[in-house]
């Protein structure tokens, strides 16, 4: 069966506002984030989870930004990682890139920047060969951008759409079950007195089938949903 869940970032970074507004960016912007407010929380996170990419602050309590990802390396674990430093000199963005860094990116900075950097490391560390859109019945999902068209008219989505939708045209022609769906989306256990998936399959096709004859977004009673373009 093929899967694959929204991108997941870890954020490690003690200012609470900057960290605020890093993972409300990515959030919007389709991945899933975690955050750790000091290097120590950051290091365990990295380690006992699997991460598509980290933000790493420089200048950590605990645990500086450096030694968390020379542990990182140490453990032959790969994740990108993009360092955030007020320090901005040459000297040491190298030291950062030679102990282990990817990018790095001087504070104060731009969210868009910071985005585009993710997005750049994200496309250089894909797998060779693997496909970076979904394409069926009209709609193209760009997997590196989280972004979706039907026809070639944008949609907007939310995260957690954009993921429900992801799951829908991966497993095109087979009906997902609410348990199913539960699980994947929100990683625990379904409880039949919620309607989350209801409400949340009801968004996506408001936003993707409403304007258009073809409903791609069906409901098998009894057994859940399905996308197919008949």
């Amino acid at each position: 069966m093929l899967w694959s869940a929204p991108m997941k970032v870890l954020v490690v970074e003690d200012d609470p506002e900057i960290a605020a507004f890093v993972t409300h960016g990515l959030q919007r912007s389709g991945f899933e984030v975690d955050c750790a407010g000091n290097g120590e929380a950051g290091l365990k996170l990295a380690l006992s989870a699997a991460y598509d990419l980290a933000v790493v602050d420089l200048m950590l309590p605990g645990r500086d930004g450096l030694s968390l990802i020379e542990e990182v390396r140490a453990a032959e674990v790969s994740t990108p990682v993009i360092v955030l430093s007020a320090k901005r000199s040459t000297a040491d963005k190298v030291a950062c890139l030679r102990r282990g860094a990817d990018d790095y990116l001087s504070k104060p900075f731009d969210l868009a920047e910071l985005l585009a950097r993710v997005e750049a490391l994200l496309r250089r560390s894909r797998p060779a060969g693997e496909n970076e859109h979904l394409e069926a019945a009209g709609v193209v999902l760009d997997l590196v951008n989280r972004t979706v068209r039907r026809d070639g008219v944008r949609i907007e989505l939310s995260p957690r759409e954009f993921a429900l939708l992801e799951l829908l045209m991966r497993n095109q022609g087979r009906a997902l079950s609410k348990y199913y769906l539960m699980e994947r989306l929100w990683e625990y256990a379904f409880n039949p007195q919620t309607n989350l998936v209801d409400v949340l399959v009801c968004r996506l096709r408001n936003s993707l089938d409403r304007d258009h004859a073809v409903k791609l977004i069906q409901t098998l009673r009894g057994i859940g949903y399905v996308f197919r373009a008949s």
